[in-house]
């Protein structure tokens, strides 16, 4: 004799067997529904059983799809992400009253019966008779975990979710065989926990965790009998019964479920009759899905994260398949974000540009010698609503991984020409003529043996006191347009473009390098993050880490954890230290000595960088380092179309725009509040000799200083590092009285089409 389950119930086969029989004489309606006669599906007696047995036997249960948390590096949330948002939790963490109140509604005989009731079989069929149409349903609780199975497997492709719950006795004879499989191999309490985990309560929660979170504020485990009620009366009809959308609905089948709890015993009449009279004591909780959400100003970083994880092959070969373990979610994704970090740079952009100007900013620290992405923050936030200049792309990033197409960097390109001359053997004394103006010098050699031969362009220095000759020294600290002309084609382009390479420095919409001596003036479009790596690479003494932004994952599967392989940073040499050293002397001497004793970030923070501003003015830039920390801030037009002059920006009124004038103290505040309370190392510098004209330069600077007259509100910050200063002002001092150099005016053009850039005007120059 077979034996029967524990708890009650039948053998599989008797409960097959009886289904069949019982399915074969109702005929039209099985499992309450309104269906064709079986012999009109082929299903016919003599068939049911063959047909039965054919199905597949074994139901391929996919993980349930969770939320992903995002975390920074200290493990503060930065945000979660989901395609359903839901937490698993095990059965003894779900309230005892939410356990009565689901069976009590949607399966009061589920301890007594198998994968099939047929009592509630032909309970249904005599009741819809009665009434002429679906009155009752008799689907068991197993059932309908069955069915859930089917509806995440199909996630959100409408074709596979219409399919799953489609009305027709073939898709219910496949449930049950399905859920026969289901009550043998896991047992009720397994079914209970499983279904109350999978189900859908409205209002985007899946699973009671989350329904009791959206809807109560609480933990599924914390539900009273009338909360518990409420969310057991949702499933049956989550829009109908919407207690945030409608309450007295939602009130009325609470109280239903509350009445069934009574009856069946889970519950006494007095319990049932005082819980009824409370409120639905709702506290809400908005759904928090997305980068959108995200704190610290963070959404690009998190948005940043997604796309790593869609576009590396460590996370799987397709993207497909990388697709479909971030929709299934269960992630908790430790990040390299410093919350710190993070924290400065939102409240220096916030300060210096605010959300409503024509123009934008942009601004990333990374860590030199590890790759870490340590902020990422934009003065347009995060969003959809373009009328309030929010946005989706990430002005931070290269096209490929959600950003743009970049921006011209101008001469903040200059020190990887330096870099690529000093490693091929040139002193950092190296002297030219650079005149005021002159023609490109041609031939220029470049890659795989081709030269570039344009002759009559002509290239000149932002103001006629600009003559040389000038020294390697001087003419980065003035950054001297010819003087960099006259030493890239000495050198060759492709050493250049070679060394970029080496450091990360790539253009941001993914195209090849120019093969033109132009671009010793910052004529290729790259983004802040490249940028802010590159320059890590002179700060970590020429090792180059490529940038990641995630430490670690691990990923729920079921009731356990498991640890991802997450992309690691290749750190490989990308010029000697001698190499690295000299150009972090070349940048740093700029603020120790003359016109930039007041710049930087004081003389307890060793620091170094680089201004560039755009032809016409669309772009301008400050990349900057310490030992310690890289960071670039990048200010325009995203759609480089508004020229930067006669301009406000963060309620400044410019009438021309710098690179030392607005991103210098945009990274001042950021790097001064990301490196609070850190460690101030000092670079490794060699010695750099000077010749007269260096000495005889700097005196007629600091005299034009003395005329022009200082200013030290603009020019405190960057007053002369590396051509910085207001240029508006001729030449704004230190805030402390310091000298200060003057900002150079990049009036000089090339020729249409010479270089070609996305609308920013024919290249980037200081």
């Amino acid at each position: 004799m077979p034996k029967k389950r524990s708890g009650g119930g039948l053998s599989p086969t008797q409960q097959a067997a009886k289904f069949l029989g019982v399915s074969v004489l109702a005929g039209a309606v099985l499992a309450g529904l309104a269906l064709p006669a079986v012999g009109a599906l082929g299903l016919a007696a003599k068939g049911s059983v063959e047909s039965f047995d054919e199905l597949p036997a074994n139901l391929k249960t996919p993980p349930l799809s969770q939320r992903t948390t995002i975390l920074d590096a200290k493990g503060g949330q930065i945000a979660t992400v989901y395609e359903r948002d839901r937490t698993v939790v095990d059965l003894k963490d779900i309230s005892p009253y939410m356990q009565k109140a689901i069976v009590a509604i949607e399966d009061s005989r589920f301890y007594q019966h198998g994968a099939v009731d047929l009592k509630g079989v032909l309970r249904a069929l005599n009741r819809n008779a009665q009434t002429g149409g679906v009155a009752e349903g008799a689907s068991t609780l197993t059932q309908q975990y069955v069915k859930n199975v089917f509806v995440e497997e199909a996630g959100d492709d409408p074709t596979k979710v219409a399919q799953a719950t489609q009305q027709t006795l073939g898709r219910k004879i496949r449930e049950l065989k399905f859920a026969i499989q289901v009550e043998e191999e896991l047992g009720k309490k397994k079914i209970l926990e499983n279904y109350l985990n999978i189900t859908f309560f409205g209002q985007q929660a899946y699973g009671v965790e989350a329904a009791s979170q959206r809807y109560f504020s609480k933990s599924a485990k914390d539900l009273e009998v009338q909360e518990a009620a409420l969310l057991a009366g949702i499933v049956q009809s989550p829009s109908r019964y919407d207690p945030v959308n409608d309450e007295a609905e939602a009130k009325k089948r609470r109280n239903i479920v509350l009445q069934r709890m009574a009856e069946v015993g889970d519950i006494s009449q007095e319990e049932a009759d005082k819980a009824a009279k409370t409120p639905l004591g709702l506290q809400v909780s908005k759904p928090k899905n997305g980068c959108i959400t995200a704190t610290k100003g963070a959404g690009f970083f998190c948005d940043y994260v997604r796309e790593v994880f869609l576009n590396d092959p460590v996370f799987g070969k397709t993207k497909e398949a990388r697709a479909k373990i971030w929709n299934r979610g269960g992630l908790t994704i430790r990040t390299t974000m410093d919350p710190q970090a993070q924290e400065s740079v939102q409240a220096s952009v916030k300060d210096h540009v605010n959300q409503k100007d024509e123009v934008a900013t942009a601004a990333t620290i990374v860590e030199p010698g590890t790759g870490k992405i340590l902020a990422m923050g934009q003065s347009r936030p995060y969003g959809i609503n373009v009328k309030k200049n929010e946005t989706s792309i990430n002005l931070s990033v290269d096209d490929a991984m959600g950003g743009g197409a970049g921006y011209q960097p101008g001469s903040t390109f200059k020190p990887i020409v330096a870099a690529a001359a000093l490693e091929g053997g040139m002193p950092p004394t190296k002297s030219y003529a650079s005149p005021y103006k002159m023609d490109y010098p041609t031939p220029v050699s470049a890659c795989e043996g081709r030269t570039w031969n344009e002759k009559g362009v002509p290239v000149e220095n932002e103001n006629e006191s600009e003559v040389g000759p000038y020294s390697m020294r001087e003419a980065t600290a003035k950054s001297v347009n010819t003087y960099y002309i006259e030493l890239i084609s000495e050198i060759g382009i492709c050493p250049v473009t070679e060394m970029a390479a080496k450091m990360g420095v790539e253009r941001a919409d993914g195209k090849d390098m120019q093969q033109a001596p132009s671009i010793a003036l910052g004529t290729q479009e790259m983004s802040p993050l490249t940028m802010a790596n590159g320059y890590a690479t002179f700060a970590a003494r020429g090792m180059h880490c490529t940038p990641i932004a995630i430490e670690s994952i691990s990923q729920r599967v079921g009731e356990k954890n498991k640890s991802l392989p997450v992309p690691k940073s290749t750190c490989s040499r990308a010029m000697s230290e001698k190499t690295a050293d000299t150009i972090n002397t070349l940048l740093r001497g700029v603020v120790e000595d003359g016109t930039g004793t007041q710049a930087g970030l004081g003389s307890g923070r060793p620091s170094a960088g680089k201004t560039g501003t755009t032809d016409f003015r669309y772009a301008a830039w400050f990349v900057g380092y310490t030992p310690n920390m890289a960071g670039a801030v990048w200010v325009g037009d995203p759609a480089h179309k508004r020229k930067m002059v006669n301009i406000s920006i963060g309620g400044q009124w410019h009438s021309k725009v710098f690179g030392g004038q607005v991103p210098g103290p945009i990274w001042r505040d950021m790097m001064n509040g990301a490196l609070e309370g850190r460690e101030a190392p000092d670079f490794n510098r060699v010695h750099i000799p000077e010749d007269r004209k260096d000495d005889r330069d700097r005196d007629r600077d600091e005299d034009d200083d003395r005329e022009d007259g200082n200013n030290g509100d603009n020019g405190g910050f960057i007053g002369g590092l590396i051509g910085g200063g207001n240029g508006d002002n001729g030449g704004n001092g230190g805030g402390n009285g310091g000298p200060g150099g003057r900002e150079p005016d990049p009036t000089f053009s090339l020729p249409g089409g010479f270089v070609q850039g996305p609308g920013q005007g024919p290249g980037g120059r200081r």
